[in-house]
């Protein structure tokens, strides 16, 4: 499962947790804009924005699992198990797989009403990549300068939601998150006063009291209603260090550790990476469980204008700082 969060501090920051029991090779992928996309609509699109994310290339086609392009706009894919439906809109001019969408829309898109125009010619066919790889449930989160849309593959095609929280995580549908936030409404991150017994002398014992009733546990609600709550709240430096300092610390308050999730299978999920995009300098930030340092990759420090795709593969081997 996987958290995504946005926020506006100073730049606009964009990330997310992918929570899975295993991983491809997944490396950080630029796409500069002559590379030719070629959909199974047959169309093809050889001129475009540029853009750059996670993602595991295969036969040089880069299935994203998130990212931004270079005028800003974000996106990342969260699975959506169980209410994900990829049946076409007869009336749909553009029939997109689910793993075109994230070039899809980073392709063609530099506003949040952009996508809406886009998404309202479009429709999700159930087309997999290969038989390797089959389709996966999926929703998206989609950002751009302070503005957030959730994308969610429903029975009659696209439903498409204004997200003010700038959170989402994984099924049920985002309309039960949004929902399920109205029994915290009484959350806050002040010291609180007590209403009990009229004038009591209960006093408060702990600071954070005003929190009690966060939920703590891993489950996609009370994923969400956390990373909101710790979103909302938080308070980034002056800094570009600060400021994703304070990103991967949002992101760090719901991550999952090992042994803490077990599936069927008998493996454990994990977070496997955590990301953070400075969209507004083109910088993708990330870390691995295995190694907590931050790492960064460059948009513009590559050719923008090629046709060849440039691949990052990820540093996961934890280098300690010896003192003495």
């Amino acid at each position: 499962m996987c958290t995504a969060i946005s926020n506006y501090s100073g730049d606009y920051y964009f990330g997310r947790n992918l929570d899975s029991e295993f991983t491809y090779k997944e490396t950080v992928t630029i796409t500069p804009r002559n590379f030719s996309f070629s959909f199974c609509n047959s169309q093809t699109i050889k001129k475009h924005f540029a853009m750059m994310g996670m993602a595991y290339v295969v036969d040089n086609y880069p299935l994203y699992y998130d990212g931004f392009n270079e005028e800003g706009l974000c996106i990342a894919a969260l699975l959506f198990p169980d209410y994900a439906c990829y049946n076409p809109t007869k009336n749909c001019q553009n029939k997109i797989s689910p793993y075109e969408f994230i070039p899809w829309i980073l392709s063609q898109c530099s506003s949040i009403s952009q996508v809406k125009e886009l998404l309202s010619d479009t429709s999700l066919t159930a087309i997999p990549f290969n038989k390797k790889l089959p389709l996966s449930p999926l929703h998206w989160m989609i950002s751009h300068k302070g503005n957030s849309i959730v994308v969610e593959p429903r029975e009659h095609g696209l439903k498409i939601y204004d997200n003010p929280v700038h959170v989402l995580t994984n099924s049920p549908p985002f309309s039960f998150h949004l929902n399920y936030l109205s029994h915290f409404f009484n959350l806050s991150n002040q010291p609180i006063e007590s209403s009990f017994f009229g004038n009591s002398n209960l006093k408060t014992y702990s600071n954070g009291m005003g929190g009690m009733g966060l939920p703590g546990d891993l489950s996609s609600s009370s994923r969400f209603v956390k990373a909101a709550f710790t979103n909302y709240y938080s308070h980034s430096g002056s800094t570009e260090e600060e400021r994703i300092s304070q990103f991967f610390h949002i992101l760090g308050s719901v991550e999952q550790q090992r042994g803490c999730v077990c599936l069927e299978n008998k493996l454990f999920e994990i977070t496997q990476y955590s990301c953070c995009c400075n969209a507004t300098k083109g910088i993708y930030y990330y870390k691995t469980y295995d190694n907590s340092q931050i790492s960064a990759v460059y948009l513009h420090k590559t050719d923008l204008d090629s046709h060849i795709l440039s691949s990052y593969p990820l540093d996961k081997h934890l280098t300690i700082h010896a003192i003495n």
